[in-house]
């Protein structure tokens, strides 16, 4: 059973993917995952991020993000919408990114759909409206969940609205990132505070 890891610097348990040494990792774990996060453009910065990390760690993506944010002109969603098959081949051979033609290009449709779902409320509204009515309280990795049925909603509800590479176990990441409901297990120094902070940002 793999419950919180308590670090060896400072005694705070953690959620174990955070590791037990300071890093990259664990930086993330304690000041972004499970936050929410404001605006359009943030919310399709992590559905285009969670999407290249399928099959590829983390770690990697982090690594990679300021590429990521320059290269997708800070996930303006008008902007990379309007991208076209030059762009295509200058960001396959960018090699700070991951260059993956299938998730480049699905990052391009998706930036489109958002555009035209500000019709319909935004993009930012869409994701948060699949909240779970109950949060799961993991106390272990094996009681952690990969996919929910709020998480396969709302991947449906984007494939029908135009999104590709939105799968239920991709969504169901992207709602533990951004806070759509508390993802760190009991016992790790940070699950009250994203709590906390989920309650305030949908009061």
């Amino acid at each position: 059973m793999n419950g919180p890891v308590v670090g060896v610097d400072d005694g705070v348990p953690r959620c174990p993917w955070a590791g037990a040494a300071p890093g990259t990792m664990r930086d993330y774990h304690d000041h972004e995952w499970g936050r929410p996060v404001e605006g359009e453009s943030a919310h399709l910065e992590r559905l285009t991020l969670e999407a290249f990390q399928s099959g590829l760690s983390w770690a990697t993506i982090l690594a990679k993000r300021p590429a990521f944010r320059e290269v997708f002109a800070g996930f303006d969603a008008e902007r990379v919408a309007a991208y076209d098959a030059a762009d295509v081949e200058r960001l396959m051979g960018d090699a700070r990114i991951v260059r993956n033609r299938r998730k480049i290009e699905a990052a391009l449709v998706n930036a489109a759909a958002t555009v035209e779902l500000r019709e319909d409320g935004g993009l930012e509204a869409l994701v948060r409206s699949h909240a779970p009515a109950v949060p799961p309280a993991p106390a272990t990795t094996e009681e952690q969940q990969t996919t929910s049925p709020e998480s396969l909603a709302l991947s449906k509800d984007l494939k029908r609205r135009g999104f590709v590479f939105v799968g239920p176990t991709t969504m169901f990441a992207l709602m533990e990132a951004i806070g759509i409901f508390d993802p760190h297990l009991v016992g790790c120094h940070r699950r009250a505070a994203s709590a906390t902070l989920t309650r305030c940002s949908s009061d």
